[in-house]
């Protein structure tokens, strides 16, 4: 099973694209250990991070949150904030101390709406990243929870 490649903003946007997109990104440095959001919180934002790691998590009852997924330096942080109802579908924590760039959820669904090919340019990198997140997903549960040898 191959991983499919992590989507990067450099090659899914063009340079025009991504300068109108960072143009609105706010620098942000979070301490390790910082909780971003909540799984079930309203999705107003998202990051890309610069330094660090990020782990994604969702609630378990009566444990701890489980640890789905991370996410690093280059990669985008949330894609909640464009599907209504707007509401994280994980946890976030810095794992590490993170740098990111932070954008304003309602500006960028806006931008996208006045520029239809920046808004397919960026709905297609947001489903590039899904398809990434899913499949890793998919492989850390079959790591905890297939049988031994059993060739999953």
């Amino acid at each position: 099973m191959s991983t499919p490649p992590n989507p990067r903003l450099t090659a899914a946007l063009s340079a025009d694209q991504r300068d109108r997109l960072l143009q609105c990104a706010s620098p942000v440095d979070f301490p390790e250990g910082t909780r971003l959001f909540e799984e079930g919180g309203y999705a107003d934002r998202f990051w890309i991070v610069r330094t660090g790691t990020v782990t994604l998590d969702v609630r378990v009852p009566g444990k701890r949150p489980a640890v789905v997924d991370s996410v690093s330096a280059g990669e985008l942080l949330g894609w909640s904030w464009l599907f209504e109802p707007y509401r994280w579908h994980f946890g976030a924590e810095a794992m590490t101390r993170v740098r990111a760039d932070e954008f304003d959820a309602a500006t960028v669904r806006m931008m996208m709406d006045a520029d239809p090919s920046f808004g397919l340019a960026l709905d297609h990198f947001v489903g590039q990243m899904l398809a990434h997140r899913l499949f890793s997903a998919r492989v850390r549960l079959l790591d905890l929870y297939a049988p031994h040898g059993s060739g999953l």
